[in-house]
């Protein structure tokens, strides 16, 4: 019998969860998409390591340390900026490294961003749950978060070779994101107040989505509801909704979002930039344009 390939968990702070392109078609019982949170980041260490788009990766928040087990394998880290160590040695992100047998590859926290993606020739292949690898948070559903000592198993090597140039690195833009009006817009008061409001991203903010706080300190007036007492039925979300409930705090949903909501959508981030959203961090300022 063949010995395991993969990567042994020898440390993990933070959040480690694996993800792939998520679960479609599971909305109509109550579970969404889910997927990576930076799907830019996740493509790019897949097409580096020549995987099929849908192979699985790890989404890191803060540090993991992985320890090579039973052969050679190529591995790359995209997504927010930090250090990579083999073996104690800066071998640098955004382009493939090979990983020995008994070797350690050290994935530092973000320094710039907040997620970061390790993928691996072959894909993480742990067993999928409803036909994904991806871990969502919210409905609980999906391979668990891995823990020190885990095996992590790696698929079988794909014949597309390595692109081992390093590639261009995502950066996290301080251009304003751009967001249109959304079907509940006329719930507020002025819905323009979205973007001539100075926002923050705010503590509670994760894969479910990102809250906003006004720079200022108080909710705009503007975001204030025209009908408090009015009641709005349950209607679907989707990534990049920007949900307001009653405080006047905006909520900008992610890739685990559930999948209705009872509060207006007075706004979705334009899909192409709700990526960039994935990337920001508690205390980082956030602006919107009108499309």
């Amino acid at each position: 019998m063949s010995s395991p390939r993969g990567f042994e968990v020898a440390e993990v702070t933070g959040a480690t969860l694996v993800q792939d392109l998520g679960r479609p078609g599971w909305s109509a019982v109550g579970l969404g998409r889910s997927g990576a949170a930076d799907r830019a980041a996740h493509a790019l260490a897949n097409r580096l390591l020549g995987n099929a788009e849908d192979a699985a990766t790890l989404e890191v928040v803060g540090q993991l340390v992985l320890e090579g087990v039973g052969a050679i394998t190529w591995v790359v880290v995209t997504g927010g900026r930090g250090p990579v160590l083999l073996d104690g040695q800066l071998v640098g992100d955004h382009a493939p490294v090979a990983v020995p047998p008994g070797a350690h590859l050290e994935v530092g926290p973000a320094t710039q961003g907040l997620r970061r993606y390790v993928g691996v020739r072959g894909g993480v292949a742990v067993a999928p749950v409803l036909g994904s690898r991806s871990r969502d948070v919210l409905a609980e559903v999906g391979p668990p978060p891995p823990r020190r000592g885990d095996l992590l198993p790696v698929g079988a090597a794909p014949a597309t070779p390595l692109r081992v140039d390093q590639a261009t690195p995502q950066t996290v833009a301080d251009s304003p994101l751009r967001v249109v009006a959304g079907p509940r817009a006329d719930w507020v008061h002025d819905v323009h107040a979205l973007v001539g409001t100075a926002w923050t991203v705010g503590e509670q903010s994760n894969r479910v989505g990102v809250r906003l706080r006004s720079a200022g300190g108080s909710p705009p007036p503007g975001l204030a509801r025209v009908d408090p007492g009015r009641e709005l039925p349950s209607e679907g979300l989707w990534r990049g909704a920007v949900q307001v409930p009653p405080s006047g705090e905006p909520v900008v949903f992610l890739a685990d979002h559930p999948v209705t909501g009872g509060y207006p959508v007075v706004g979705v981030v334009v899909d192409a930039d709700v990526d960039r959203v994935a990337q920001l961090r508690p205390g980082d300022p956030l602006r919107l344009r009108w499309a």
